[in-house]
């Protein structure tokens, strides 16, 4: 049988998807208080925020975040709900593929930033 969760044990995968939300919860809310602090926002002061090297870290982190917490979610649902081996399989696969395409068009964006 395929393993392919990310912890040992379902308890780490419950601690790192609430570690991941957390990031996610703080980025967001960073840059709501972004958005109210520079009203109305320019397209100037935007790029400067992005340009930043610790900006563009955090919001690394954050696009890392996302795709581990989706990965555990996914993951999870899958070893739940299908039973066919090899359909969950194909869709662990299918995911890992999509994710890490997204992460990889995430980092030229993020990084692609002048």
């Amino acid at each position: 049988m395929m393993k392919t969760a990310l912890g040992k044990t379902g308890l780490q995968d419950w601690i790192l998807q609430r570690i991941s939300a957390v990031i996610l919860a703080v980025y967001c809310f960073f840059l709501l208080g972004y958005l109210l602090r520079h009203h109305p926002l320019h397209y100037h002061a935007w790029q400067a925020l992005f340009v930043h090297g610790g900006m563009r870290f955090f919001s690394l982190c954050t696009l890392f975040s996302l795709l581990l917490h989706a990965w555990i979610g996914l993951w999870t649902m899958s070893t739940d709900y299908i039973k066919s081996i090899f359909m969950r399989g194909f869709f662990q696969i299918s995911v890992l593929v999509v994710l890490l395409g997204y992460f990889l068009w995430g980092f030229t964006i993020i990084w692609g930033v002048r």
